[in-house]
């Protein structure tokens, strides 16, 4: 049995997986085709690469996500459960067209199905989740968004005086590496994250001790799954973060691209499991009100908003939720 609850746990997991390089595509290239800096195919195909060779680059994030989170030796159908939350509510959203986080909903839901396991809360490493998940948690979109503001006026100075048609082609050449970095950026963070989910059923099955690190096989078909799903594109939150929150052009998708990667690096080497999602679009946010607070669409940006807030509880509940649903199949069968 425990063999089954293994193998299914790595098949939601890579659904996940698959399912956030879908859902998370329009993190990286949604400014960069609506600014046409890209084709649509190619800037896909750009993304997938990068989210794959950004998955090798190190564990940091995963082992948080398979150590530093939860003290009590969890059965797989544990993991199971918090994955199949997280999956639930990452299509919600996609069908919904919201950018919410599927980071989140992926801790969201493993808190949410170890607090259901234990019957309580003392399964949780409170300390780890502060200093990992909720300080990075607030603090990465302020970071964002005051990086990208601050950018973007710097870009203003220093383009002053320079034709805006001459200015554009140039930013237009440069958003295509910015796209790449915030796709590198993406595959260090977020692949990470079902490899720990991955390596942490591994442990808790007996078939890895928790100092061996992520086996490479692990990596690799985190990386290769969350580029298949970055390859099939995610339109309707591409939408959203291309144009519902502020008018993008080349130099307004070059600055909130380079700001959100260099945050998303940063909270890497941290060993941060934070959101994509929050980093981009507050990184847009940011660009838009540098050139005037009017300029964002602040209705949209409150929607988002409340999405960041209700995914964490939405996720955990989900998370419980599965485990008793399973709980009681394991019993009738």
């Amino acid at each position: 049995m425990s063999i089954v609850i293994l193998i299914l746990v790595i098949i939601a997991a890579l659904v996940f997986e698959f399912i956030n390089g879908f859902h998370d595509t329009a993190n990286s290239i949604a400014t960069t085709v609506y600014t046409k800096a890209l084709p649509v195919a190619g800037a896909i195909a750009l993304a997938a690469i990068m989210n794959f060779l950004g998955a090798f680059m190190s564990e940091g994030v995963a082992k948080t996500i398979s150590t530093g989170l939860v003290d009590v030796v969890l059965e797989d159908y544990v993991i199971l459960a918090a994955l199949l939350g997280a999956i639930v509510w990452n299509l919600f959203t996609w069908w919904k067209g919201i950018p919410s986080s599927s980071s989140h909903a992926l801790i969201g839901g493993l808190l949410g199905a170890a607090i259901a396991y234990c019957m309580g809360f003392y399964g949780i490493m409170w300390m780890g989740v502060l200093q990992k998940i909720v300080i990075p948690m607030f603090t990465s979109p302020f970071i964002g968004f005051f990086m990208a503001f601050f950018l973007m006026k710097l870009i203003y100075k220093l383009f002053a005086s320079v034709n805006r048609n001459k200015a554009g082609k140039v930013f237009l050449r440069l958003q295509i590496l910015s796209a790449a970095a915030v796709a590198f950026a993406h595959g260090t963070n977020d692949a990470q994250k079902t490899m720990g989910i991955i390596t942490l059923a591994l442990v808790t099955g007996g078939f890895l001790s928790a100092a061996d690190g992520i086996p490479l096989w692990v990596k690799f078909i985190c990386a290769l799954t969350m580029a298949l799903g970055t390859s099939v594109g995610g339109w309707r939150i591409m939408r959203t973060m291309g144009h519902g929150v502020t008018k993008l052009d080349s130099v307004r998708g070059f600055a909130a691209e380079t700001s959100s990667a260099i945050v998303i690096q940063i909270m890497t080497a941290l060993h941060a499991p934070i959101s994509t999602t929050h980093a981009i679009t507050t990184s847009v946010m940011g660009v838009g009100s540098a050139r005037r607070l009017s300029a964002v669409k602040w209705s949209k940006a409150k929607d988002i908003v409340m999405t960041w807030v209700i995914t964490p509880p939405a996720s955990m509940l989900l998370g419980a939720m599965f485990v008793f649903i399973i709980q009681g199949l394991m019993h009738l069968f």
